[in-house]
């Protein structure tokens, strides 16, 4: 009986590339550095700012040395950028209500800096009602490790088989693998289909509608 689904934000939730490949963009020219498109940008999200930044600035002549000076400017580009181009993806505002509707929680677990996950869940998904929205957080490892996940399961009372763990990379089915919990790899996010297949996913969606069915299946 699914009680519970945890969605994961950039890629699943919400189509976060422009504002990011910008506020990424903006802090590598500070210093002088190449820039990314955004379908570049695209191969470097998913495990955190860190690994965002590391991957970016191994690509950029002359790159070597600058990580503390370009992560302080993309926090602060990115604090500003994080709600201009960002739009939700189509029909997942209905779906977190309905999923309410039918009694079940939701949650969001994002590689996103905590302060970033809070403010664009809920910008952009007001009446969304999430019992737990969580994101990177100093001194907690970041998925794939399950911590996190598994942390959020106890808090909402709950045990892995009660949920179900909705992403759009390889890292969202590895997390929700790690925590013994059922995948579903959306099909609409940064990463196509091949690499959700590889990973795992127990299910494949290409509209936002579909989630609601594979619950409805699952509880029937």
């Amino acid at each position: 009986m699914i009680k519970a689904v945890i969605f994961d934000l950039d890629g699943t939730l919400l189509d976060t590339i422009e504002d990011i490949t910008d506020s990424l963009n903006a802090a590598l020219a500070a210093d002088g550095l190449r820039t990314y498109t955004a379908a570049e940008t695209k191969l470097f999200v998913g495990s955190g700012v860190k690994t965002l930044l590391e991957r970016a600035l191994a690509l950029a002549p002359g790159g070597e040395g600058r990580y503390d000076s370009v992560r302080e400017r993309y926090l602060r580009e990115y604090a500003a950028r994080s709600t201009v181009k960002t739009r939700p993806y189509p029909g997942l505002e209905r779906v977190l209500e309905e999923l309410r509707a039918m009694g079940l929680k939701t949650a969001v677990l994002s590689n996103k800096p905590q302060g970033d996950a809070l403010k664009t869940a809920g910008h952009y998904f007001p009446r969304a009602g999430f019992s737990l929205v969580v994101g990177q957080r100093e001194g907690v490892p970041v998925k794939p490790d399950p911590s996190s996940l598994l942390a959020m399961v106890r808090e909402l009372g709950l045990r892995t088989g009660d949920c179900l763990f909705v992403g759009d990379s390889d890292v969202d089915m590895l997390t929700a693998a790690n925590a013994g919990m059922l995948k579903v790899g959306v099909l609409w996010g940064f990463r196509p289909r091949q690499v959700l297949e590889a990973h795992g996913a127990d299910y494949l969606v290409d509209r936002a509608g579909s989630l609601l069915e594979i619950v409805k299946e699952l509880n029937s």
